[in-house]
């Protein structure tokens, strides 16, 4: 019998959705008749490290956020020789580094928000773009940290006072219109999903909360659209280097031509009970056991 050890909680920004994700997970894989190893990871790496001794067949990476899918774990297991679900250590760091991610799309031909780079002090002190712009932490996930700025909008010194993300961060231009993500399984993208959140955007509460967003999936878009956003997904996947699951979020600007706009790959997307990934998955026919068993099975190392 498989034995599988689930990795989940961290000592990122994000734990709770892990923990949350690792619930589910464990679950999932026992009812499949799969024995779990369930690791709530903390800050003691030999802890980890002890706890993956003897080595299981595979660990199932459900930690999000920094030192889960920016490629510190999966170094660890990497050197442990441990098969792992998701991506390995250098798509992490690539698609986790939001500035190094869009240099890999943009080289790639992919149409991403015009943006750049800047140090806070500068953020306070004026516009660093013309409004409406977004403020987003460089290496962080699930909209962390992510700020809107429109005109009329007075917190932009507050903002930099109160920013708690390193000394810099990235400055995008505004993409007005819909929000749209396509997963992708492997060599497969699997649907294109339209998210209305209750929020202005699509944040964090929106994400995780319970009523924060109502996602339609299949996205009621006309085919032509509905099959660049799935070809560009699986681009993006590719030109990163990522394996396993991923998934890619745009904004679409359909007043006029439309305007597709690539703004991530999230290397380890979500798994808890509002996310995205197993309401696609299980358009396709994928139960979400089956869904976990899948990323198992394709689990490997650079060992």
């Amino acid at each position: 019998m498989m034995r599988v050890a689930v990795l989940y909680g961290g000592i990122s920004a994000e734990r709770e959705v892990s923990l949350s994700t690792g619930k589910q997970v464990i679950a999932a894989l026992r009812s499949a008749g799969l024995t779990v190893l369930p690791i709530d990871v903390d800050h003691d790496l030999g802890a980890l490290i002890r706890a993956l001794r003897p080595k299981p067949d595979a660990v199932f990476n459900a930690l999000h956020g920094r030192f889960g899918e920016d490629g510190v774990v999966q170094g660890v297991l990497d050197w442990l020789e441990i098969p792992y679900t998701h991506s390995g250590g250098r798509a992490s760091a690539l698609a986790m580094d939001k500035v190094a991610a869009k240099a890999v799309f943009a080289a790639a031909g992919l149409a991403v928000a015009p943006g750049r780079v800047v140090e806070i002090v500068e953020l306070a002190a004026a516009d660093p773009l013309p409004r409406p712009y977004v403020v987003k932490p460089i290496n962080e996930g699930s909209s962390v940290g992510v700020e809107i700025l429109r005109t009329g909008d007075n917190r932009r010194a507050e903002i930099a006072r109160s920013w708690r993300f390193g000394p810099s961060a990235l400055i995008e231009e505004y993409v007005p219109g819909r929000e749209l993500t396509v997963g992708v399984l492997g060599e497969r993208a699997l649907a294109v999903t339209e998210i209305m959140a209750s929020q202005a955007f699509y944040d964090y509460e929106s994400k995780y909360a319970e009523g924060g967003s109502r996602h339609v999936v299949p996205a009621k878009l006309d085919a032509a659209t509905s099959a660049e956003a799935m070809r560009v997904a699986l681009a993006a996947h590719r030109a990163l280097g990522c394996r396993g699951a991923t998934r890619a979020d745009f904004r679409y600007d359909d007043a006029g031509a439309g305007r597709l706009v690539l703004l991530e790959v999230n290397t380890q997307p979500g798994l808890t009970p509002t996310s995205l990934l197993p309401e696609q998955a299980a358009h396709r026919g994928m139960s979400f056991s089956e869904l976990c068993v899948w990323m198992v099975e394709n689990a490997s190392c650079r060992g």
